[in-house]
């Protein structure tokens, strides 16, 4: 499970052998790239989006801030998020638009319909 707790992402996941009742619980920040997958795979990717018309500089801003990208990485993520294509966690995507709206952009995170 991921959650946002506070604006930090958190993860645990908790597993018990019906056999022994051995159980074991593992959590941390940064989610890993198999337990992101079956996350993804099991509740489907959220999506951001921001209101239009939006200042694109102010995003690039914050999505550079926060992901730790280049001018040219931004650029192309600025895109998918403008075409409503950028998509994660829930709680990934919730952590965007909250960082978006402290910086006073309108934006929001929701699951995609497939």
């Amino acid at each position: 499970m991921q959650a946002l707790v506070g604006e930090e992402l958190r993860w645990d996941v908790e597993s018990m052998c019906p056999a022994c009742g051995f159980a074991v619980a593992v959590c941390g920040d940064d989610l890993p790239d198999e337990l992101r997958g079956r996350l993804l795979l099991e509740y489907g990717p959220a999506k951001l989006q921001v209101a239009r018309p939006t200042r694109n500089a102010a995003v690039m801003r914050v999505l550079r801030a926060e992901l730790g990208i280049g001018l040219g990485g931004v650029r192309a993520v600025l895109e998918q998020v403008l075409a409503g294509q950028y998509s994660g966690t829930l709680p990934e995507m919730e952590l965007m638009a909250r960082k978006l709206r402290a910086s006073g952009i309108e934006a929001a995170a929701s699951r995609t319909v497939n």
